[in-house]
Formats: structure tokens, sequence, C-alpha cells
């Protein structure tokens, strides 16, 4: 409890939760479409609709999960136990999304949809730890801070890994046999992906540990924290369009640059810039000093889709393409972080509001239930684009095609954020209240 200062190696455990989730989780949601239509042999109408079934479903388990860890007693914690015994499942289900038994068409839709359930399940079950954890580790707010941003700092390595390197290592491991090069790329993530995990697990310690005597909080008190909590209900809805934008805009990147770019590496090239979103999260700070928490969050999601839209209107001019990428990831790395750091605000409101705090529920809801539900869906509008306008996998396309590619990695993520922006104005006079509520619940 008296612990403030916290060595490097207790850092970096900290961090690798973030880089080792990032790096098995971003495979699956950027690659799985890809794999499914085009390595596996699903259709892509069928392949969209698993991975909506698969979402709506997995979104539900979020608030599940906040109260499991919420409830959970053992001798290592709460939160920090779920590292240990999820590492290995969440390593196995991540390897078995990418093999290809040999089996029937029908049974292989029915192998995707339990293979990418089971997945996500134990994502959110391991990943919902990662923040309600945090402030577990130490009293010290300056190193909580510190702590958050080495977090954040792992995630982004962990996506710049999968990112840039997945497709070069799936054509080194299967020397042109693509399902042998998923497969073996994906058991090599998996397996760094447990180690780090473990790492963190034994690198961890909660030092502000519950008491047997202290009372969890009722089951249906944690639903009664969402009543009448509208800036939460704003920020989880600006938080869904970010990751449903974001997912559509990652999944069908290896599509236009196959089919429409004509170079499949550009993916791996424009995948691996993602990691200009950390120049975005730097500018945080700044940019709430300067404007405020809403408005930093609407310009993250301005400046995201204005880069959509420019790239929408270079043409296959590759150079301009970066220009525009990196653009729009300066964006997505301002939209993707304030959810995070505003969702402790809509806590305190909440408890304003209802009497009731009820921190890991909404903040589970708030993050991996926006997550699951905007992946979910961002799988499946592209894949309905597709479908509808003649998308074959591994054939050259039609032009209609080919408009169904460009709309799916253009215009739909920028609609996105878009939407994500006019949301985040009602948040505004919200804002305005932070003060208040906190003055109120300090005299409580």
């Amino acid at each position: 409890m008296n612990q403030s200062k916290l060595r490097l190696k207790n850092i970096l455990a900290y961090a690798s939760t973030d880089t080792a989730g990032n790096l098995l989780y971003c495979t699956l949601t950027s690659f799985i479409l890809y794999f499914y239509t085009d390595v596996f042999g699903i259709s892509v109408g069928m392949a969209g609709m698993i991975l909506l079934v698969a979402r709506i479903i997995d979104s539900f388990d979020a608030p599940i999960w906040g109260l499991i860890i919420d409830h959970t007693h053992s001798k290592y914690g709460k939160s920090r136990p779920w590292f240990l015994w999820l590492a290995v499942p969440f390593g196995i289900f991540l390897a078995l999304s990418f093999i290809t038994p040999d089996i029937s068409t029908s049974s292989k839709v029915i192998y995707a949809l339990i293979t990418y359930l089971i997945t996500g399940i134990i994502y959110t079950g391991i990943s919902t730890p990662i923040t309600s954890i945090l402030p577990n580790l130490s009293n010290d707010s300056d190193e909580r801070i510190k702590l958050n941003s080495y977090r954040m700092i792992g995630g982004n390595i962990g996506y710049f890994v999968t990112a840039s390197f997945t497709l070069p290592l799936v054509a080194y491991f299967g020397g042109g046999n693509d399902q042998k090069g998923f497969m073996i790329t994906a058991i090599a993530y998996s397996i760094i992906g447990t180690f780090m995990f473990l790492f963190a697990f034994a690198n961890m310690k909660e030092n502000n540990i519950e008491t047997k005597e202290t009372k969890s909080i009722p089951v249906k008190d944690s639903f009664k924290a969402m009543r009448g909590n509208w800036p939460w209900v704003i920020i989880v809805l600006a938080n869904i369009m970010y990751w449903l934008g974001n997912t559509v805009r990652t999944s069908t990147v290896i599509y236009y640059a196959e089919y429409n770019l004509g170079h499949l590496n550009y993916a791996s090239i424009l995948n691996g810039l993602v990691l200009v979103q950390v120049l975005g999260v730097a500018l945080i700070p700044f940019l709430v000093k300067k404007l405020s928490k809403s408005n930093t969050l609407i310009l993250g999601f301005g400046i995201a889709a204005t880069g959509q839209l420019l790239m929408g209107v270079v043409g296959n001019n590759f150079a301009l393409i970066v220009t525009t990428w990196i653009l729009t990831s300066l964006g997505t790395g301002i939209a993707v972080s304030m959810p995070f750091a505003m969702l402790s605000d809509t806590v305190d409101y909440g408890e304003w509001k209802t009497g009731i705090r009820s921190a890991g529920f909404l903040t589970a809801i708030g993050s991996a239930f926006c997550i699951k539900m905007g992946s979910g869906l961002g799988g499946f509008l592209p894949s309905m684009i597709m479908d509808k306008t003649g998308y074959v996998a591994n054939h050259i396309q039609t032009e209609m095609a080919l408009v169904g590619i460009k709309v799916s990695f253009i215009i739909v993520p920028a609609v996105c954020f878009l939407i994500g922006a006019l949301i985040m104005l009602a948040y505004r006079k919200y804002e305005k209240q932070e003060k208040l509520v906190k003055s109120d619940l300090l005299n409580r």
C-alpha cells in the first residue's frame, strides 16, 4: 500500500500486457476477413456474417467480465490472476483461428465461428484487467500516468509488429502456401503473447487489494450506475463509431492494396505507418489544455475523416496515399486514446447521479464492449458491400468490385469518424459540469 515508485521491471511488465494483447487481437481483427475469404475459402458474404454474429454475441460479455473481476478474490488480487489463468487459452484459440482443417464448406463456417467467438471472449477476459489493475499498482498518481503511457506505447508496438510483419512472415513461412504461412505465423505470435502475459503476471503486484470483509457492489447496483449517465452513453456511442471506422479501414487495406493498387506489400507499409498514432497520443495533453477533452476528441475524429477523404482523391499515387494515411493515423491516435481518458469522468458522473460507483462495470462496457461491437460491425459492413458489388477471392476484380473495395476502404471509415465527431458535440455541456461533480462528491 505504501509503494509509490515502481521498478523498470514492473513498468515493463504492465506495458507487456497491452503489447501481447494487441499483437494477438489485432492480428485477428486486421487479417481474419482476408484469411477467411482468400485463404480459408469462405465466401465474403458468409465471412461477414461470421464476424457480425460472433461479435454481437461476444460484445455482451464485456459487462459480465467486469462483474467477474469486481467479484474476484484470490491471493494474487482481483485483476492480476486473469493474466495467468487466460494466457495459454488465449494463445491456443488465436492459433486455432488461423488453422485450416480439410473439411467441408459448411463445417468451415462452423469451425470459423466457434474459434473466432471463443478467441474474442477470452480476449475480453484478459484485456479488461489491463485497465482495472492500474489503480492497484501504485498509489502515486504520477506513477499511474507513467504506467498508462508505457501501456499505450506497448500496445502500439504490439500493433506495429503484427501490422508490419504478418504478411511478410506468412510469405516467408508459407513459401507460396498461405494456409501454412498463416498457421505458423499465428502459432509464433501466440507463443510470444502467452509468455508476455506470464511475464506480466510474475512481475506485477496489486497493492490496494480489498479485504475479505469488503463488500462487492451488488450486480443490480452496477446496472443502476448506467441510469441517467448520459456522458457515459455519449462516450460509448462515440467509441463504437471509432472502432467501427478503424476496423473497416484496417481490415480492407489489404484488399485495396492487392486489387486496387496492384501491390499486396503496400498493405504492410501502410499498416506499419499506423505507428504515427503515437504522435497523436503525445499531442493530447497539449490539445486538452488548449481546447477541452470533448473538442480534442472531435478534432481527432475530424483529422481522421479528412485524411480518409483525401485518400480517395489522390488516385494511385502511393506517395500521396502514404501522406493521407499518416494524416488519418494522426487523428485516430487522438480518437482511440481520448475515450479511455474520459471514461473515469463518466464514472464520477454516475456516482454523482446515482450514488453508485461501478468503475469496473462501466469501464468494461466503455472499452471492451465498444471494441467488440465496433470491430464486429467493422468486419461485417465491408464484406456486405464487397459481396453486393461482386467481389470474388483470388480473381481479377470487375470495375464494380473495385468500386466496392474503394468505398469500403475510403468512404465508410470517413463517415464513421464524422458521426463520432457529431456525437461528441453533445458531450460539451456535461464536461462543463465536471468541476461541480467533483466538488459535490468531495463534499459527500
